[in-house]
């Protein structure tokens, strides 16, 4: 079929759309698409390799190293618990790591069965009465594939939360976001001797046990991270350090990592900014443990801001969840690509090639924002 060059109408642009169906009614179709998806791949094809490589798209490199494994980008899928209140696909198969919560819709089996990619656990950690179950939790992790625990600092009770009081509402004691314990040979066993019936006789009943089990109302202390150390074959990561004390802490029990974030401000009202908190963590502890950060990432930019100030990697919360609401699997995986596509972009307009490249020279310090270890190089 014929094509032809069309031409502009004065400064009328948008008569250029008039311009291609009229033409159209005389067969004639434009020499080049004018769906920009297409560009790309029509320009590839009349160019030489040499002249394409010039203006052709950069691939930038987006991969982090973490614990000596490869990472294609630099988001993990934050641990969020009782997945399935926002959707039925619950805890599915994620393109990112994937970090299942204790408090999760599904058993760590179920969950290993789903996911072909980097596995990791985040642990609710029982009291030391029950390190039974905590062994237990961590092997049966350990058997599906999990290659990194984090540990959950913050979240020994449960905080004062007025929008969960209000629907006096708690997923946890229905039954929903149990599983893992439900699922645990050493729970299901401890349970029966102690109730005499087993968890399907009352679920509910049953829920309020395993409640007591993971939030105990009792921190540990540093000391007993040597009962992970000890029953666990991996990096382990402390999740929710707000202070360079505990960083240094954290160093001193022999961690793996850390992760800077406040628990998406469900836990302290008026708690510290976590990146605000970033930089100084990074400059006391940055060369001798692996930094993550995970409080408020909802942009490209926001993960470059944080890879900038010093975390090797980012965790994505929330973003993830509503993508999940909205249409399953598929929003979920919607929404990381956007975030993904996005920081591709803002990297290549800020002049960089790879996420390595990122550091304090980018950023431009905001009165009252970033503190003062932020400028500095």
């Amino acid at each position: 079929m014929p094509t032809h060059h069309f031409k502009e109408d004065g400064h009328n642009y948008g008569a250029y759309q008039s311009d291609i169906y009229k033409m159209g009614l005389k067969g004639i179709r434009p020499s080049v698409s004018t769906d920009p998806r297409n560009w790309e791949a029509e320009a590839k094809k009349a160019l030489s390799a040499n002249a394409f490589g010039y203006v052709g798209n950069t691939h930038r490199d987006l991969s982090v190293e973490l614990f000596g494994t490869k990472y294609p980008n630099p988001l993990l899928m934050a641990p969020v618990g009782v997945n399935k209140i926002f959707h039925n696909d619950g805890e599915e198969d994620c393109s990112v790591p994937y970090i299942m919560s204790t408090a999760a819709s599904t058993s760590i089996e179920d969950m290993a069965a789903a996911s072909d990619g980097h596995k990791w656990f985040q642990l609710y950690w029982p009291m030391r009465k029950d390190d039974d179950i905590t062994i237990s939790m961590l092997q049966r992790a350990q058997k599906a594939g999990v290659e990194v625990l984090v540990v959950t600092l913050d979240l020994w009770a449960l905080s004062w939360r007025p929008s969960d009081l209000d629907n006096a509402y708690v997923p946890f004691f229905l039954g929903i976001g149990d599983q893992i314990g439900f699922s645990d040979p050493v729970f299901q066993k401890k349970y029966q001797q102690q109730s005499g019936k087993t968890i399907e006789d009352d679920v509910r009943a049953a829920a309020m046990n395993w409640e007591g089990v993971v939030f105990s109302g009792e921190a540990h202390k540093w000391e007993d991270l040597e009962l992970l150390k000890a029953n666990w074959k991996g990096p382990i990561v402390l999740k929710g350090i707000q202070t360079v004390e505990d960083a240094k802490l954290a160093v001193e029990h022999g961690m793996d990592g850390i992760i800077v974030d406040n628990h998406g401000g469900r836990q302290y009202d008026g708690a510290v900014g976590s990146l605000d908190m970033l930089p100084e963590i990074v400059d006391a502890v940055g060369d001798k443990l692996t930094v993550l950060f995970g409080s408020g990432i909802r942009t490209g930019a926001d993960v470059m801001k944080a890879i900038a100030l010093g975390a090797k990697a980012c965790l994505v919360g929330r973003p993830i969840i509503y993508g999940l609401a909205a249409d399953g699997e598929a929003g979920a995986t919607h929404v990381l690509k956007c975030m993904l596509a996005d920081l591709d972009m803002n990297l290549g307009l800020v002049g960089h090639n790879s996420c390595k490249d990122l550091n304090r020279n980018v950023l431009r310090r905001n009165e009252g924002f970033l503190p003062h270890a932020a400028t500095s190089n």
